[in-house]
Formats: C-alpha cells, sequence, structure tokens
C-alpha cells in the first residue's frame, strides 16, 4: 500500500516480497464474524480483540496506555509506516477521527492530531495537533517522502485561518525533519485538492493524487498537479460513468477550481459527476483503483449493502463492480448471526497484490479479494480473515508495511475505552 520505493529498487525486490508475502499471508478462512465471541470483557479486547486463522498472532502496537490523546476514546484512522531508507518499517503514523471542542487533549488542547510510534523502542508521542483541524482521516505517503492527511467534516466550525472561504475539509502535505522522523517540520493546506468531507488519498507513479468523499450522495476526484511533486497547483477532476450509471465507461470531468477551492463537492455536481453512496477508502492496484462504496447499489433510493467499485485506469476509465454482495460474496444478516459482506470501510494492497478489506459494522470483519477477475470483471475469490470480537468497535486503517507479513490495523471506538493499533502477524513472517 502506497509504495515509495525507486524503480530500481522496486524491480530488485519485487520478487521477493511477492513470495514472502504471499506465503507470510497465505491462510486458511475463518469459518464465520465472531458472533459468538462478541464481548466488553477489558481482559480479552487489550489482549487477543481479533477472531483470526490457525497460525497466526495478534499483539498491540500502541494504544492508550502508551499515549491517551484524548479524554474520550483517541480514534485511530489510518496508518502508514516510513517504507524506505535504513530505517524503513521503524516509525508507525496514524491520524486520530476527532472533534475540536469536543475531545481534548490531555495538555488542554483541542482539535485533530496526528501520532508517531516508534516500533523498536515502543515510544508514541503527537506529532502534530492544531486546533482547526477537524477530524482527521485519510493518511497517505507522497512519492516524495512527506504525509498527506486530510479532514473528514462538512461546514467546519473551525475554518482555517488561511483559507476561511472553504466549505468543507481540506487536505494537507506535512513535511518531517530531514534528522527525525518523529519530528514535524511544516504543514501546508491544499486547497486545490478540494475542499470536501474527505475520506482517502492515494497516489499513482506519475504523482497524481485520487481522493474520496463520504457524503451520501459523494463523488471520486482526480487530482493532477501543474507540476509533479507540488500540490499547491493543479487541475481537479471527478468521476463520471456515461449514461447515468454506476458501472461502466466512465471519463474524468474537469471542475470549476474556483468552485472546488471552496465546495468542491457542489463543483462535481455542476459538472454532472457520478453521485455514490459513501465512497470511503481507495486503493490502486496495478492500473485499477479500487473504492470501498459503504451503501451501494442503492435500489429505488434503499441503502444497499455496500460494494468494492473497480475504475480502470488509463485513457478509457471504466468502473465495475469488483465485489458485490449476493455475486461473489454473502449477505450478512446480523439479526440471525449469519456472516457476509456489509459496509467496507478501509482498503489495503496485501503483500500478494490482493485487496485487503475492514467493515464499519459490528462484527467488524476483515475479507480478502483476489485481484484476478472473471469477465464480468468481479473477483474470482473473496475469503474471510478476520473478525473483531469488540462489541462497539471496528477495524480501520488497515495497512501492511516495510513487513509482507504483518498486517496493521486499529480498533476504532472500543467497548473498553481504550482504542488501539494491532499487528496481526503471518507464521512464515520475516
Amino acid at each position: 500500500m502506497r509504495h515509495m520505493l525507486t524503480t530500481a529498487a522496486a524491480s530488485a525486490l519485487c520478487g521477493y516480497l511477492g513470495a514472502a508475502g504471499a506465503e507470510a499471508m497465505d491462510f486458511d478462512p475463518i469459518p464465520a464474524s465472531a458472533y459468538a465471541e462478541a464481548t466488553t470483557d477489558k481482559t480479552i479486547l487489550d489482549a487477543v480483540p481479533w477472531l483470526i486463522p490457525d497460525g497466526y498472532t495478534q499483539r498491540i502496537v500502541s494504544d492508550e496506555t502508551d499515549l491517551n490523546i484524548y479524554q474520550l476514546n483517541d480514534r485511530p484512522a489510518f496508518i502508514v509506516t516510513n517504507e524506505t531508507g535504513p530505517l524503513a518499517g521503524r516509525y508507525l503514523y496514524r491520524t486520530h477521527e476527532t472533534y475540536p471542542g469536543k475531545d481534548a487533549h490531555r495538555d488542554g488542547r483541542t482539535g485533530g492530531a496526528l501520532s508517531v510510534v516508534d516500533m523498536e523502542t515502543g515510544a508514541t508521542r503527537l506529532l502534530a495537533t492544531r486546533a482547526d483541524w477537524e477530524v482527521l482521516d485519510g493518511l497517505a505517503w507522497t512519492p516524495w517522502g512527506s504525509l498527506l492527511f486530510a479532514e473528514e467534516t462538512d461546514e467546519p466550525q473551525y475554518p482555517d485561518p488561511d483559507y476561511p472561504d472553504a466549505k468543507r475539509g481540506l487536505v494537507y502535505e506535512l513535511k518531517l525533519n530531514k534528522d527525525d522522523p518523529t519530528v514535524a517540520q511544516s504543514v501546508t493546506a491544499l486547497p486545490a485538492l478540494g475542499a470536501v468531507r474527505h475520506e482517502a488519498v492515494e497516489f499513482d507513479h506519475k504523482g497524481n493524487v485520487y481522493l474520496s468523499s463520504s457524503n451520501r450522495d459523494s463523488y471520486i476526484y482526480k487530482f493532477v498537479p501543474k507540476k509533479r511533486g507540488n500540490l499547491s497547483k493543479g487541475k481537479l477532476y471527478a468521476l463520471r460513468v456515461k449514461n447515468g450509471g454506476q458501472t461502466g465507461s466512465a471519463k474524468w470531468v474537469p471542475l470549476n477550481m474556483n468552485q472546488a477551492r471552496i465546495d468542491a463537492h457542489e463543483a462535481a455536481r455542476a459538472a454532472n459527476a457520478t453521485p455514490y453512496c459513501n465512497p470511503e477508502d481507495i486503493e490502486l492496484i496495478g492500473q485499477k483503483l479500487y473504492v470501498a462504496v459503504k451503501c451501494e447499489p442503492r435500489i429505488d433510493g434503499v441503502d444497499g449493502p455496500g460494494v468494492i467499485l473497480s475504475v480502470t485506469l488509463g485513457n478509457k476509465p471504466k468502473a465495475t463492480y469488483f465485489v458485490e454482495v449476493g455475486k461473489n460474496v454473502p449477505a450478512q444478516n446480523a439479526a440471525t448471526g449469519i456472516t457476509g459482506f456489509f459496509r467496507p470501510e478501509t482498503l489495503a494492497e496485501g503483500p500478494d497484490g490482493k485487496l485487503w478489506i475492514t467493515e464499519d459494522t459490528q462484527p467488524s470483519d476483515i475479507w480478502v479479494a483476489d485481484t484476478h477477475t472473471e469477465a464480468d470483471g468481479l473477483s474470482s475469490g473473496v475469503k474471510l480473515f478476520a473478525s473483531l470480537k469488540d462489541a462497539e468497535a471496528v477495524g480501520t486503517g488497515i495497512y501492511f508495511g516495510a513487513d509482507a507479513g504483518t498486517l496493521y490495523v486499529n480498533v476504532h471506538d472500543s467497548a473498553t475505552g481504550n482504542d488501539k493499533t494491532m499487528a496481526i502477524t503471518g507464521q512464515h513472517s520475516h
């Protein structure tokens, strides 16, 4: 997920990581979601909150006993680790989905935050916070080594002082101190990437940025910078599927940039882009952009269970359903304890090239979809990897870093009040 390897290094390591990763994360699916194991017992949830396949282990990387940023739940959202250089994999970075004026830091400050964990020493610290940051969510490495993160908010109550006219959340770029990656050197707002209720950010190898917005009728965006490596200027586009459908041939339609900097949601609507019901995380694997869409397909205005949308990039974009209930995954029925796919939220590319998916529901499951497809574009196989025992929490911010055999995932809104970041390790991990 969000690799920063140079072309030469990627070529040299591709075969090793592919083989090692495939072996490390090979598993026999668990038989069902954790309905029978659902609990609020702190003893269990602070040690083994996930139901996982035989041969796998789980451990806490960081929880609120290490760094209790907020009076209430810390709500870790997304995760990345540093992926290049001699210290690759040592530091883990998180955004925290919290609200200014509601969630106060222990030192009395308020506002959204990023944290950093030194996974060698266990030291966890606040990386950056600001009183006007609201509900920090998406997080990604830029190809040039900075962190991009975004606000998931409409009608900001605490507007950015430099861009007070923005009617929705903004994207920010954080540069780390070159001598100490646990210290933030600078943070810059990027209104050219659009003011929306941001959910996720992702890069392609050209330095273009893909973004999602999590309103019920919202859009999928693409930003093309005027100059690679400089995100302050460029053109923002939104996806439009032809013939008014949710799937089929598509194109990226340009938005009015003066409007997009203030309200990209309205700019996309004005450009007749295709609205989806709660687009969540996005992940680029090869030439396909995968989008977790939480409540499609809607039929006669009634929410669906959620799908994974696949958008083929290139000169002729095409949108198809890649994971769809009733086609290649079963339907969930929580009332009767039936396991199924429901409300997909965060995504990651696994070391084996497969798509890993978390759900925003209870029990919150982790599914793995083969990126090989049938003729209709659907994944050729979707398996259940894990399920959360926490009766109130969801898994989010799923991520693979330098260790191909370790999956990182947050436990968000825990019933115990102790939100945490977990590592789930395969039996052949290196």
